[in-house]
């Protein structure tokens, strides 16, 4: 039986999450993609709170010219590293929510890298 895109994406979710969680000292950061915007947040899942999040559509309202390519999702990985050091998260879990690491996916992690954060 073939899967679909989406149901290969719902699959290796699904395998991540059993592997992949986010304390208080070492939250997840989480990223999804849809076909106009980037996402990311961190989240504590023990309290199973969003300690911080932003998105290209956020980032949007503030920069004229955003758009969701590699280009957006990398100052979105910026912006959310700046915004997870004013609350004192150095390190985090990266989880990249059954996309492949390749591409925008790719972009948020490096943007993060560069802002500070250790994963």
């Amino acid at each position: 039986m073939k899967y679909s895109k989406n149901e290969s994406r719902q699959r290796r979710k699904i395998r991540i999450s059993k592997k992949v969680s986010g304390t208080a000292e070492r939250p997840r950061l989480v990223v999804y993609r849809s076909n106009l915007h980037v996402y990311a947040q961190i989240v504590n899942d023990l309290d199973g709170a969003t300690l911080v999040a932003t998105s290209t559509l956020a980032l949007g309202k503030n920069e004229s010219g955003l758009h969701c390519n590699k280009g957006g999702a990398e100052k979105v990985g910026i912006e959310i590293a700046r915004m997870a050091k004013e609350k004192n998260i150095d390190k985090v879990v990266f989880d990249r929510n059954g996309y492949l690491y390749h591409g925008r996916v790719k972009a948020v992690a490096d943007g993060a890298r560069e802002g500070g954060l250790e994963f």
